[in-house]
């Protein structure tokens, strides 16, 4: 209902704070196309602790205890050797056993 919400009132400025955490993976793969879509055309802040939410991001901003402590894209960041990096490497290791 947000997400129709948020559509109608087209706003240039759209944030979304944990859009897909209540959410299994699969529902959150069905929302992502609309959420895509939804951003399209305007400004997006995304607040996300799920990587996968993280990934499709043009800019990624990572928060430690309240500083930030990394940013760049996606690409960028898992090239690395910080924060990013480590969580991307231990999630890509939880998924593709599950």
């Amino acid at each position: 209902v947000a997400l129709i919400r948020a559509e109608l009132a087209d706003p240039g400025l759209l944030i979304l704070d944990e859009a897909t955490s209540a959410v299994d993976p699969e529902t959150e793969r069905a929302l992502a196309g609309a959420l895509k879509t939804l951003a399209q055309g305007r400004t997006t802040v995304s607040i996300a602790h799920r990587l996968s939410t993280a990934e499709a991001a043009d800019l990624v901003l990572v928060f430690d205890a309240g500083h930030l402590v990394e940013a760049g894209s996606h690409e960028q960041l898992v090239d690395g050797e910080g924060i990013y990096a480590e969580l991307f490497s231990s999630w890509q290791g939880n998924t593709q056993r599950t």
